[in-house]
């Protein structure tokens, strides 16, 4: 099956054509599965995810036009996984890398157990989008698969077509400017 381009996929969801679905899992659903995969433990809610993801896709495609296909997948995607890791959480069950990322990230965010660390999320938000703007785009890419998507280190490296040292390298410093940004703009 030949890759569609994203503008074509939303005009076959407009004409509501079955191969609107089959073209987007084609196009992005190793990348769903891997990083639902990765936020869950197990490939099978992983696919579950995606299924539920195309499924509001679906519903959703008219009447929202997205202006990235990828990105609104993913979107809706993660926050399915997200949903089935909470319920795993819940069961004791575990998961993936998406811990392993959380706590890398640790020290650049602060602790909700602090009454000093409570502040705006969407405020939060606006301050590492404008640090992340401000980036090298591998830097960015990087960043993003690691810590948006939880992919493995190695995961990312196969992806960015990097080694593994150099991602770890990349996402260290990262962290650290991160880090930094956030403490100059007041949240740590």
């Amino acid at each position: 099956m030949q890759i569609l381009e994203d503008s074509e996929i939303i005009a076959l969801f407009r004409q509501r054509s079955q191969d609107a679905i089959s073209a987007a899992q084609h196009k992005y659903g190793a990348l769903c599965i891997n990083m639902a995969a990765n936020l869950t433990g197990s490939r099978q809610d992983a696919e579950e995810c995606l299924n539920d993801a195309l499924l509001r896709l679906w519903d959703s495609i008219p009447p929202n036009m997205p202006e990235s296909l990828g990105g609104y997948l993913m979107t809706v995607c993660r926050r399915l996984a997200l949903d089935c890791r909470k319920s795993k959480m819940r069961e004791k069950r575990g998961s993936g890398q998406a811990e392993l990322a959380f706590e890398e990230l640790a020290g650049c965010i602060a602790s909700p157990d602090q009454p000093e660390a409570q502040f705006d999320q969407r405020a939060l938000q606006s301050a590492i989008s404008a640090f992340l703007d401000q980036q090298p785009a591998e830097a960015r890419v990087m960043f993003l698969l690691r810590y948006w998507s939880c992919l493995s280190v190695q995961e990312v490296a196969d992806e960015c077509g990097a080694g593994v040292s150099k991602v770890k390298m990349t996402l260290l410093r990262t962290r650290n400017k991160l880090k930094e940004h956030l403490e100059q703009e007041g949240y740590l």
